[in-house]
């Protein structure tokens, strides 16, 4: 069974009792190729691991992405390094801006060996970027609560067989809310991990949830997901305090540089 099945039979057994009738249907994906299709949507990027695979991530401030927890390590746990990148609102090889990770921060709770349900509640991460993108260049998203039943859900990511441009899926459905733990209809595969998943409502959409995991079965699709804002508030504390964060990039302290030394880089500092 593969990772991203393999919360079927966790929580398999409390749909029949959980579920609550879909807020709409499935409505396709639809690729955001030109760049009107990707106005509003730029903040939204692939977070590539070296040229060994990718995850969908986005930016809740210029220079925080969110994404999966498992998205930023390994089956072991062991965190990636210098080799992820972040390209955001990328489509057909051309981004509106791409940083290299500076630290990542997971919650301590999160453990790539834990049940699926417990892994799935907290898979959550944070990436900071070595350089702010512009809000202008790609304006961050909010996070939000979902409303419940009644509002309209989409997904917008990458995902293979379309890791060339993002797609967004219009409308989707909230299956249900159990515990910090959320259930979609929406359509999603391999890349879409930490994809974020909007609620539209009110003048942009905000982020409600992750896409952490799901499976598809007899030609329907369900993902999972969790509640973000106590996850992403304490991801911020853990970044501020410096908890549990794994350093991607060497942060070069300037009170250790002398005049004239090198930086290893070819560039020496030198008096203004």
């Amino acid at each position: 069974m593969t990772y991203i099945s393999g919360i079927r039979i966790a929580l398999s057994l409390c749909l029949a009792a959980l579920a609550t009738p879909a807020i709409a249907q499935n409505t396709g994906l639809i690729r955001l190729t030109d760049r009107d299709d990707l106005f509003g949507y730029e903040a939204i990027g692939r977070l590539e691991v070296g040229k060994s695979g990718y995850c969908t991530g986005v930016l809740i401030s210029t220079d925080l992405v969110l994404t999966a927890a498992h998205c930023v390590m390994d089956r072991s746990g062991k965190r990636y390094g210098t080799e992820l990148q972040f390209r955001a609102g990328l489509r057909d090889g051309v981004a509106v801006a791409e940083r290299a990770a500076l630290r990542t921060v997971v919650h301590p709770s999160y453990d790539p060996a834990d049940p699926a349900a417990q892994r799935v509640l907290y898979d959550a991460a944070l990436v900071q970027l070595d350089a702010p993108i512009p809000s202008a260049t790609a304006a961050p998203f909010l996070v939000s609560e979902p409303s419940g039943k009644g509002s309209e859900i989409s997904v917008v990511s990458y995902a293979r067989g379309r890791d060339e441009a993002l797609s967004r899926q219009a409308v989707c459905g909230l299956l249900w809310r159990y515990k910090g733990l959320l259930s979609f209809d929406c359509d999603v595969t391999f890349g879409a991990s930490g994809a974020p998943v909007f609620e539209l409502t009110g003048r942009r959409a905000r982020i409600v949830s992750l896409i952490s995991s799901g499976f598809r079965e007899g030609g329907r699709s369900i993902s999972y997901g969790m509640e973000l804002p106590a996850l992403v508030g304490r991801l911020k504390r853990q970044l501020a305090s410096g908890e549990g964060v794994h350093p991607n990039k060497p942060i070069l302290d300037a009170r250790r540089i002398r005049v004239g030394d090198s930086t290893g880089t070819g560039a020496k500092f030198v008096r203004p």
